[in-house]
């Protein structure tokens, strides 16, 4: 039975994960519910706990009578990366090296213990599933067919190519600030196989995908400095550095951030746009791999940069 704590509530859980997060009143317990399908991401946070990954440690577990519930401690910092970087951020809305520190430290923590638990041989099928399921490309390719292209399959096949020394791990598949707390990573719904680097790369890199609303921006020092601390985490344990494989990183997570965008409704015209926006981030990461072999963010347009372009061409 669930304890009679007053529990106060979060936010809805996202994307495909149904139920929501509450708080606790003392604010040291959080409940997430959900479907059955809830038990898998508690028993593996409990898995990732034994394996010395920084997660929260499950408390209680049970039913609803709508679904599932699990309790876990969060007394790992009062509040996530993303929101002491909206209160830190300065006048020229950069993060604070601060934030940027702390998010090294947590980050090296997964990845090490990530690398002390290696769970298959990355070979080319595993890899291609790590495609499919992180990048949610089935679901992509359905709703955009016209991006199901000869073009785009070959950069998906050297971004498997590019990846094969890394040993394949259990990961995140949706790791950056918000999920990011001093002291544990929570919200592991999407958790999968994905070559060692995959998670804690991206943090910074995947802020200009929201197309300027995060309130705030990472600098190339920064980005450059963190993937630096990365690279020495890995040497450190006796794993190749990670960073040389951003670019294919980065195409993939191109595909998961353009996932169920596609709106129903045609007279939402901001819906519209963001997805026509994000489609516009896949193309031009696909452009850059094909020239460069990475993939550079930071050249990236706002969302309002790309809808002023949009107006000044005259179309729709």
């Amino acid at each position: 039975m669930m304890d009679t704590t007053d529990w106060q509530l979060v936010k809805p859980r996202t994307a495909d994960a149904d139920g929501a997060v509450y708080v606790s009143a003392d604010g040291r317990r959080y409940r997430r519910t959900g479907s059955e399908t809830l038990s898998r991401e508690a028993a593996f946070q409990q898995r990732a706990a034994a394996w010395g990954y920084p997660v929260p440690h499950v408390l209680q577990q049970g039913r609803l009578p709508d679904g599932r519930f699990f309790v876990d401690e969060e007394s790992v910092g009062e509040q996530s990366l993303h929101e002491t970087a909206l209160a830190t951020a300065g006048s020229g809305t950069e993060l604070a090296d601060d934030v940027v520190d702390e998010l090294a430290a947590v980050s090296s923590r997964l990845l090490t213990a990530q690398t002390h638990h290696p769970a298959a041989d990355a070979g080319t099928s595993e890899l291609q599933g790590w495609v499919q399921h992180a990048g949610w490309t089935d679901n992509v390719l359905t709703e955009n067919p016209d991006l199901d292209t000869p073009r785009l399959r070959a950069a998906l096949a050297r971004a498997v190519d590019d990846v094969a020394g890394m040993p394949l791990v259990w990961g995140h598949l949706d790791y950056g600030l918000p999920n990011v707390l001093p002291g544990a990573v929570i919200d592991w719904q999407h958790h999968g196989l994905a070559p060692l680097g995959y998670d804690v790369a991206l943090a910074l890199e995947v802020i200009p995908f929201k197309g300027g609303a995060k309130g705030y921006v990472a600098t190339p020092q920064q980005r450059t400095r963190y993937l630096a601390a990365l690279d020495t985490a890995a040497r450190a344990v006796g794993a190749p550095p990670v960073s040389p494989h951003l670019g294919a990183f980065l195409l993939v997570k191109s595909l998961f951030f353009l996932a169920s965008m596609r709106p129903t409704d045609p007279a939402r015209v901001d819906k519209h746009q963001k997805w026509q926006y994000r489609r516009h981030l896949v193309l031009t990461g696909v452009e850059q791999y094909e020239r460069t072999g990475t993939i550079d963010t930071a050249l990236f347009p706002t969302l309002d940069e790309f809808a002023a372009g949009q107006g000044a061409a005259g179309r729709p």
